[in-house]
């Protein structure tokens, strides 16, 4: 998942500086005032989506797998200790019913 996430930010960072150099250099548009550092960064925003949709796509499956088994544990786990507490809970009850 951090290999996905680093990767990810990796293509925004080349993305924002490649952006950066073209509002730079004059050949994509500024922005409006003093709004041109958050045009560039939504513009590389923007460009940067659908570049690592397509080029992180198997990265992508497997971080999804690994959050996929994470929750499949976690639901066990809670299943586990539910059923832990409901036995618990029934020794209680036998008990003072025995009593």
């Amino acid at each position: 998942m951090l290999r996905y996430t680093l990767m990810r930010l990796g293509i925004f960072v080349g993305c924002l500086v490649v952006v950066w150099g073209l509002v730079y250099s004059g050949i994509a548009p500024r922005g409006l005032g003093n709004s041109n550092g958050l045009w560039i960064a939504l513009l590389a925003l923007v460009i940067s989506a659908p570049i690592s949709f397509v080029a992180l796509r198997k990265e992508r499956d497997r971080a999804s797998v690994q959050v996929s088994q994470r929750v499949d544990r976690m639901k066990a786990n809670i299943q586990a200790n539910a059923g832990a507490e409901d036995l618990a809970d029934e020794r209680a009850r036998t008990r003072s019913q025995a009593s």
